[in-house]
Parts: structure tokens; sequence; C-alpha cells
């Protein structure tokens, strides 16, 4: 990704955690990256575009974090860093509804995502789909981070057990 981009999906982190997705304009994204709100136009026409291409670029940090990493591990990272991140947690409390339609990927979105995990976590399609569902709770109740370890504990167990 190139160093602009990046940079603008960064300010639109920001921006959306600050903002929440409703209340974040192009502007505020423009102004969180310190760039014109024309230089943010070069890149994306629309906020949803802004909003798309930072949860792909999220979904890539997030399996390039955990491709390393022993299951048990890895699930345990996938859950800290969403039970914590600061655009999910600023939905959850603002704007539910929003952070709902983000979590009902379609069937092919879904795919993508189940087989990402698959791949990281070295499991079949009914692992992933286990690991997947078990995530987007974590998005919903975070929990605490002792309880999110033991259950990615329990859950790389429990995938380990059935291969």
């Amino acid at each position: 990704m190139n160093r602009t981009r990046a940079e603008l999906l960064a300010g639109a982190a920001r921006a959306f955690a600050a903002e929440g997705l409703r209340r974040t304009t192009m502007q505020s994204v423009a102004a969180a990256a310190g760039v014109a709100k024309a230089t943010l136009y070069n890149y994306f026409r629309t906020k949803d575009e802004v909003a798309r291409a930072l949860l792909a670029a999220e979904l890539q940090r997030l399996t390039g974090l955990t491709a390393a990493l022993p299951p048990a591990e890895g699930l345990a990272a996938l859950a800290d860093e969403l039970g914590t991140h600061p655009v999910l947690r600023r939905l959850a409390g603002t704007e539910p509804d929003r952070l709902l339609g983000l979590l009902a990927p379609d069937a092919e979105a879904w795919a993508e995502l189940t087989g990402r995990l698959a791949a990281v976590l070295g499991t079949d399609d009914d692992g992933a789909q286990l690991a997947g569902r078990w995530l987007l709770g974590v998005v919903l109740q975070p929990g605490l981070t002792t309880q999110r370890r033991r259950q990615a504990a329990l859950l790389a167990q429990l995938l380990g057990s059935a291969g």
C-alpha cells in the first residue's frame, strides 16, 4: 500500500474512532490524516469507500499479525485486537446498528474471512467457521482480556483435538 493511502486510512481510523461512522465526514477524515480534502478524493470517492478500504486493510493487518503464531496465541491476539479496537468499541457504544451491519458479511465475504482463519490457524472449514463465530462474539461482547485468552486457548485446544 502506498504511503499516502496508508496515512489516509490511519486518519480514517482516528476519525471513525473519535466521531463514529455517521458523524465522520470526508473533511474530518482528511483533517485527521493531515491532508487536503482533494487529496482524499484522489483516492476515495465516498466515506463508505474509505470504510471498506479500512476494513480490508485491517483484515490484512490482522492476518499478518497472526500468521506466524501458534493457534492459541493467534486466536488470543485476534480476540485482543477485536476486543479493544477503537473503531469497533466506538461503534458498539454509539452505533450498534452500524456495527451489526458490518458484522453480517455476505456469503462471499464470510468465505474469504473463514478461509483466512483456516490458513492462519491451520484448521479445516468447520474449525474456521467456529473460530469466526467466536471472534464475532468478541466484537459484540469483548469481556476481560483474561477471559478472552482462556477462551482462545480452549478453542485452540478443541480445534487441535478435532483435527
